[in-house]
């Protein structure tokens, strides 16, 4: 893989989880600078490379902050025709989702792309929950540990739900790709999942939501939202309204890993949290005054 391809992979990365800026320091513009000096002259004998050349940032419009585009990325995806069934075996929830975890260990369409990590990491929480939230794919530490949502993502997502009244005990979470993405060098990096890699795990998230029969879902990041939904646009334009899956009413939020950026302010959280009201009035859980007041301008 080329640096620029890996770069192209990292921004896509931080678009799927939210994030619309990126701090450059000055060795980084300086990288910049020299990429698209190359790209210009070598756009003298080629016209293809003239087209890439205009996409550059240029040496006088490289601010600190380079602005990303938030539409998403990804396409949306749809399973291969020749995609094997699945065939789940149990006569309760638990032991169906146990059979599908099985499957899933070994799943031929992963291991024929070649471009994922070997350790599965499948879903948790109650076979009986009313609500599911559904993430992008496993990090560094939801691998080590094989469960989903254990990282600094996933100790915010627990706070999130507390101040729901919940608990990982009240509901499902699950991940639309069930094994880590491989990237170069990688230690605890991570990459967006390509659209042939989420239609690989595709048919495991949707028989979970079958299993689960879950009273509503929420979608965290854009890339849950295209792979469940298959829509193709930000998080910021999809959130706010009730979408449906499979007759199951779908609401679509930020990643927790976003309010941990240094952008997520209280504006960002409250957007966020106004889902989570949305989703609990849904539900029909209780909302205190003081619930409804979290993140306000006092």
């Amino acid at each position: 893989m080329r640096p620029v391809d890996a770069l192209i992979d990292h921004l896509k990365s931080e678009v799927a989880r939210g994030k619309t800026h990126v701090l450059l320091d000055e060795e980084a513009r300086e990288g910049l600078r020299e990429l698209f000096i190359k790209s210009r002259e070598a756009a003298k004998s080629s016209t293809a490379t003239s087209k890439l050349s205009k996409q550059a940032p240029t040496a006088a419009a490289s601010p600190a902050m380079l602005r990303l585009k938030t539409t998403a990325t990804n396409t949306a995806t749809s399973m291969p025709e020749n995609m094997p069934l699945l065939k789940v075996h149990g006569e309760t929830r638990e032991e169906s989702l146990e059979s599908l975890r099985q499957q899933a260990e070994n799943w031929a369409p992963v291991k024929a792309l070649g471009s994922l990590r070997s350790t599965m990491v499948f879903g948790s929480g109650s076979p009986h929950a009313r609500l599911m939230l559904v993430g992008e794919a496993p990090g560094h530490e939801e691998e080590r540990r094989r469960e989903p949502f254990v990282g600094p993502a996933g100790r915010k997502l627990d706070d999130i739900l507390k101040a729901m009244d919940l608990s990982r005990q009240d509901v499902y979470i699950s991940n639309i790709l069930k094994f880590r993405p491989l990237a170069p060098r990688q230690t605890i990096n991570n990459r967006t999942p390509t659209p042939e890699e989420i239609a690989s795990c595709l048919p495991f998230v949707l028989k979970e939501i079958e299993i689960v029969k879950p009273d509503c879902i929420i979608a965290l990041g854009v890339t849950a939202a295209v792979g469940l939904l298959k829509l193709q646009s930000s998080v910021e334009s999809m959130r706010e309204q009730w979408h449906s899956l499979d007759g199951i009413p779908t609401r679509v939020t930020y990643h927790p890993s976003y309010l941990l950026q240094s952008e997520a302010n209280n504006d960002i959280k409250r957007k966020l949290w106004e889902d989570m009201l949305a989703v609990m009035d849904k539900l029909g859980l209780p909302i205190s005054d003081k619930q409804r007041g979290f993140f306000l301008t006092k």
